[in-house]
């Protein structure tokens, strides 16, 4: 009998989804739940600044960091995704390569910034490719990750283990993210929250973090590592 393997079954979920996702990312990094990443990111990170795209998928987030000034590698797992990155161009400034978030192929502290955005949802262990982000950044540095929430659509793509079936996208929520971060060397810099559109600024001005983050479609994390 063959057994599940998540890793494999994933990649060959993203790169079965790479047409897909081309055809949509630039209208979600443009003006969609992606729009306010790269600005969130402008007010932490320097200009400047080598940034890592873990889970980069087309690379048109990597486009959008080097486009703002950073120097920028993108990684994903999906062949067909890195494919489609490379596609855009590259140069000096813009690299993407395919490898595995849970065994980075960088040296320790080789960046001064990094991305996961809804990349750590679709890793089996999270917390393995936490501490490799921690592991390649910079002390003091600081990782923008990007969480799906619990109104996210992808998140069906989790449903079936209620049927005891082997699914590929972990159920970890945001409020469990921040405890998971915190215990294992990093510190919570700033937080914010992308929400469906009927969910407005003065429906949620007054929430408690927790409830703000029950009502995303994804929360936004910046998170220091810890010296």
């Amino acid at each position: 009998m063959e057994t599940f393997n998540w890793h494999k079954e994933a990649e060959k979920n993203w790169d079965d989804r790479a047409d897909f996702w081309n055809q949509s990312s630039e209208e979600r990094w443009e003006h969609g739940n992606r729009k306010t990443i790269v600005p969130f990111i402008l007010k932490h990170i320097p200009k400047g600044s080598y940034i890592a795209d873990l889970g980069c998928g087309d690379g048109y987030g990597s486009f959008k960091l080097h486009e703002a000034g950073y120097r920028v590698i993108g990684i994903d797992f999906s062949k067909e995704m890195i494919e489609k990155a490379k596609s855009r161009g590259e140069n000096e400034h813009l690299q993407f390569l395919q490898g595995d978030l849970t065994k980075l192929p960088f040296p320790d502290e080789t960046f001064s910034g990094a991305m996961a955005i809804n990349s750590i949802e679709w890793i089996e262990k999270p917390l393995e490719a936490l501490n490799e982000m921690r592991r390649v950044l910079k002390n003091g540095h600081l990782l923008c990750v990007g969480l799906l929430g619990p109104t996210a659509a992808p998140r069906m793509h989790s449903y079936r283990r209620l049927y005891g079936e082997p699914v590929i996208c972990n159920t970890m929520m945001p409020w469990e993210f921040e405890k998971l971060a915190k215990e294992n060397g990093w510190e919570i810099v700033d937080g914010e929250g992308v929400y469906k559109s009927r969910v407005t600024e003065k429906l949620v001005a007054s929430l408690s973090t927790e409830l703000k983050q029950a009502l995303t479609f994804m929360w936004l994390f910046m998170l220091r590592k810890a010296e």
